[in-house]
């Protein structure tokens, strides 16, 4: 007999050539393909099956890739899920068609020979995301002791190369929870100290002690700091308006003119008044030189010219005050002209606004639940709307005592801010405001709304 021929009829040399080619395999596939058919090496089978649990049949002796529809792969994923549910140790365990229920054991002689052996391979600890399974080998022959003893030295070189290949899914969700459950438990028998739920919960004690800044988010708007408002100084209607929105406008520049179509016609019928008033005085005041009782008549005549006169003035300042003009130098703020033009408007009523543009203000809307101690001089961030990446800072000058209504109904405390620098921004911007108050612990500022809600409910 020559040396190559012993080499294979010893279990021993053989048993050391599938463990060499078992640390030398590229992949698990080549790996369960060796478990499969090159086993045959150390006994002989006719079939065999690797399963894993969650992956179902992995390999079957004999074929490249197993048909997961067939009616024999389906019975197998039936036979390995009795055998994972029902193995209790790790040792080789040998099967007959008499230890399966009888679902099982009536279609055991279409699909297999008369016996059976199964590997159990356990999951590792080690290894998250590994799953139990085993090997089945199945033949016509009893398998002897000393074979299973040599067989489940295989099992356990095989399954030391698998999990060295094994790589964890990148998404498992139980596997997440087994591992967050391991690292709670902590190692055994460690000191009260070294126990993860007291140490998280003394960090989250120091966390929540941790100083930060009350703050609060509120809608805000860049608005002129000290604008002149321009107001209705009559009732009328409006009848032109002579400069454009966002038109910057000099003192003493016309801005609008109302209709002067009904002034002009009140302003001459009371000048003819008063002119008829004081023809009607000259005529008596020449008869008074012949009629004594034309002078007692001249005194009514000389009230009247003086209320015709005060008519006509107060008529000639209202005409005067028909045309609008600018107060000081600045933007015109206002809306679309056409909304106005032909829009009858009462005396008070504000038609627009001429402001600088370089005094600009932050103004923000303080909810009536997120009203916190806010001193003069507190840091505002304006997160605008058209730039979220560049916030504008200012400090804080006043906050409105009493909550007023807004446009859209609701009640909120009215904050004005100064600007520390405006730069390019312009006037009518919207966007976020952040107020910030003083240093409060991390679990005020976490539990300050919650709690609030629930003293509001149970009034405790």
């Amino acid at each position: 007999m020559s040396d190559a021929q012993a080499g294979q009829n010893n279990p021993l040399l053989v048993f050391l050539d599938l463990c060499h080619q078992a640390r030398l395999a590229a992949g698990s596939e080549e790996l369960a393909f060796l478990a499969v058919n090159d086993s045959r090496r150390l006994v002989s089978y006719r079939q065999a099956a690797l399963c894993f649990a969650g992956d179902g049949l992995v390999a079957l002796s004999g074929v490249v890739q197993a048909e997961a529809n067939v009616p024999y792969v389906q019975w197998l994923l039936k036979l390995q899920d009795y055998l994972l549910d029902s193995s209790v140790d790790a040792r080789p365990r040998r099967l007959t068609a008499r230890d399966l229920p009888d679902e099982l054991a009536g279609e055991w002689a279409d699909w297999l020979p008369a016996h059976a052996l199964w590997l159990p391979l356990a999951a590792s600890q080690r290894h998250p995301g590994s799953s139990a399974g085993g090997l089945l080998l199945a033949g016509d022959a009893h398998w002897s002791d000393d074979e299973l003893a040599l067989l489940g030295e295989w099992r356990d070189a095989w399954r030391h190369a698998w999990l060295a290949l094994f790589r964890p899914p990148r998404w498992a969700p139980r596997q997440w929870w087994r591992d967050c459950r391991s690292w709670l438990r902590g190692p055994a028998q460690s000191k009260w100290w070294h126990r993860r739920p007291l140490q998280l919960l003394f960090g989250m004690l120091l966390l929540g002690l941790f100083p930060v800044r009350l703050t609060v988010l509120a809608p805000g708007e860049l608005v002129p700091a000290s604008p002149a408002v321009i107001r209705a100084p009559l009732d009328g209607v409006i009848g032109q308006f002579h400069v454009q929105p966002n038109e910057m406008v000099k003192a003493g520049q016309l801005l609008f003119s109302f209709d002067e179509a009904p002034l002009v016609s009140r302003l001459a019928v009371a000048r003819q008044a008063l002119a008829t008033a004081e023809a009607e005085y000259r005529q008596f005041a020449q008869l008074a030189l012949a009629d004594s009782r034309s002078k007692g008549q001249l005194a009514a005549l000389l009230g009247k010219i003086g209320e015709r006169r005060a008519e006509a003035d107060f008529l000639a300042g209202q005409f005067e005050r028909s045309r609008v003009l600018a107060p000081q130098d600045g933007i015109a703020i206002f809306d679309d002209p056409s909304e106005w033009i032909g829009k009858p408007v009462q005396t008070g009523e504000r038609v627009m606004r001429v402001a600088s543009p370089q005094e600009v203000e932050i103004e923000a809307w303080v909810p009536i639940g997120d009203a916190i101690p806010l001193t003069e001089g507190a840091p505002v961030k304006l997160y605008l709307a058209a730039s979220p990446f560049a916030a504008v800072a200012g400090e804080l000058r006043y906050l409105n005592h009493d909550a007023v209504p807004r446009p859209d109904g609701s009640y909120a405390y009215r904050a004005r801010a100064r600007l520390a620098d405006a730069g390019d921004q312009r006037i009518g911007l919207k966007g976020t405001a952040k107020l910030s108050g003083s240093r409060v612990a991390l679990i005020y500022w976490v539990l300050r709304r919650p709690l609030a809600s629930i003293r509001q409910f149970i009034a405790w």
